[in-house]
């Protein structure tokens, strides 16, 4: 345990997020007791929260990153990329409808899913690794969340908050690099017919590879390297929409095809 793990900042809000996450009612931002800029403090935080489900039964099954796009950052009011922890539970793609219940101010982002064939423990993890470790991707929803009131939420608040991770949906259709370049996707997301959201590939840091290659070195930075047969949501292509309960999203990624989401009504 490092003196982060215990420091009473991060016992405080890992607190205040686990009774949110309990009672289903969003608390007030933790920044107040993390401060805006201690980023480490708050993936202590978020390594905790993982800790607690992964005892309760959860798996770990990959990462999120989050806060790739400008126009998403814009929105969270942050400036800088963050990364997540996927569980098993949090995969909703063989449902018929995606658990309202379960979510207490849920948004949707379009993205692409990447599966990795490899362990990106060791090495530079350069651009030629980062690919060579890519065995598919898959047209994906992500559903973001937050237990922060309102998506008040700074740098810390959300990394601490798993980078405001939810719920997702990822298509079963499974291609390769050979087969798709994913800065050259275009992205379309409608809920319930309207058009709520449209970018690129290259709105995701650039590229989603670029923005794996991030992640695979900050995750190991952090004492949790990404391993083969695990998977990553790269980041959204455009910008959040809410998702009420009822709400119908269909999102078009080109050559990846299509992905859907029905929220249920209650």
């Amino acid at each position: 345990m490092t003196p982060l793990d215990g420091s009473v900042a991060v016992s405080d809000a890992l607190a205040r997020l686990t009774a949110a996450a309990d009672t289903g009612v969003p608390c007030a931002p933790v920044r107040d007791v993390l401060g805006s800029t201690d980023i480490a403090a708050a993936y202590a935080v978020q390594q905790q929260l993982i800790a607690a489900r992964v005892a309760a039964g959860a798996v770990v099954v990959g990462r999120k990153i989050g806060a790739t796009s400008a126009a998403v950052q814009q929105q969270l009011g942050v400036t800088q990329p963050d990364f997540g922890v996927l569980l098993d539970d949090m995969d909703v793609s063989g449902l018929t409808e995606v658990p309202s219940d379960r979510l207490l101010q849920p948004r949707a982002e379009a993205e692409i899913a990447m599966r990795l064939g490899a362990d990106l423990v060791d090495g530079d993890l350069d651009d030629a690794q980062i690919r060579a470790a890519v065995s598919g991707l898959a047209a994906a929803i992500e559903i973001v969340d937050s237990r922060i009131t309102n998506w008040d939420v700074h740098i810390t608040d959300t990394v601490a908050d798993n980078a405001s991770s939810g719920l997702y949906v990822i298509a079963d259709n499974w291609l390769t690099l050979d087969e798709v370049e994913p800065v050259g996707v275009t992205m379309q997301m409608w809920i319930d017919d309207e058009l709520a959201s449209e970018g690129t590939g290259a709105a995701c840091l650039g590229d989603p590879l670029v923005a794996l290659g991030w992640l695979a070195r900050t995750a190991r930075e952090y004492g949790q390297p990404l391993l083969a047969g695990q998977v990553v949501l790269t980041g959204s292509l455009g910008p959040l929409a809410p998702t009420p309960p009822g709400s119908v999203v269909r999102a078009e990624l080109s050559t990846l095809g299509t992905v859907n989401a029905t929220f249920s009504k209650d």
